[in-house]
């Protein structure tokens, strides 16, 4: 019979279909109270990766806050309903805190990770802006529905390593199992969602610890698909 630890990979992960290592589980985190006091925040994250046109509001207050949702609007070319309907619902789900005593209100987000060892999994700000970015990124929205979060999860790592100069679009093809043409396209959609994040994703060292100061990624005033500044609209 296999152990568990046999499944470990080189890079301390296991297979994702593999459960973890039984010792990752003690008493204290299968109390029904934690299991309880977690469901929230998993609730959360599950609403993000399923409605990126939400994650994509989320992101934009996170990464700009505080804003008000006039420059919401602007930013993101939502309607005024859309826009509070989407803020509303941040709200509810505890994701955004909105100041009703000013006027206009002022919308606030802190970032959020989730960071599971033994899958692995990583989630922050920059993987969710990149899941939003199929909102305004045909070629993003085509890999999503061909390939799935997960999938773009790890172009989004091969991305990083590429403009880090680690590897070639080849190599992330390979790595994640697309055609090349599939990966350069996607290599270059998820550029913006590096650039910004490793100005303002405070846990952007997570995805890349190893390279996150060697991307060469311009300004991002250079790129489309890059949120301007809540400073820069009128409100």
């Amino acid at each position: 019979m296999t152990s568990d630890y046999d499944q470990l990979r080189s890079d301390g992960g296991i297979r994702t279909l593999d459960p973890p290592p039984i010792d990752a589980l003690d008493e204290e985190t299968l109390e029904p109270e934690t299991l309880a006091q977690n469901a929230s925040r998993l609730e959360t994250i599950v609403e993000l990766l399923n409605h990126p046109a939400l994650a994509r509001v989320y992101v934009y207050v996170c990464y700009w806050g505080p804003v008000a949702p006039p420059a919401v609007m602007e930013a993101l070319d939502l309607s005024k309903s859309t826009t509070y309907e989407y803020v509303d619902r941040l709200v509810d789900l505890g994701l955004v805190d909105r100041d009703d005593s000013t006027r206009p209100q002022q919308l606030t987000a802190d970032p959020i990770i989730i960071v599971e060892q033994y899958i692995p999994i990583v989630i922050t700000p920059t993987v969710l802006h990149a899941l939003a970015l199929q909102e305004i990124d045909e070629d993003i929205s085509y890999f999503m529905d061909r390939y799935g979060i997960g999938k773009l999860i790890a172009a989004l790592r091969g991305a990083g390593l590429h403009f880090a100069g680690e590897t070639t679009q080849r190599m992330v093809a390979s790595d994640i199992d697309v055609r090349e043409t599939e990966a350069m396209m996607i290599v270059y959609a998820l550029e913006p969602a590096l650039a910004v994040g490793r100005e303002h994703d405070p846990f952007f060292e997570y995805l890349f610890p190893d390279v996150h100061d060697e991307m060469e990624l311009p300004d991002l005033d250079e790129i489309a698909g890059a949120p301007t500044n809540s400073a820069d609209t009128d409100e």
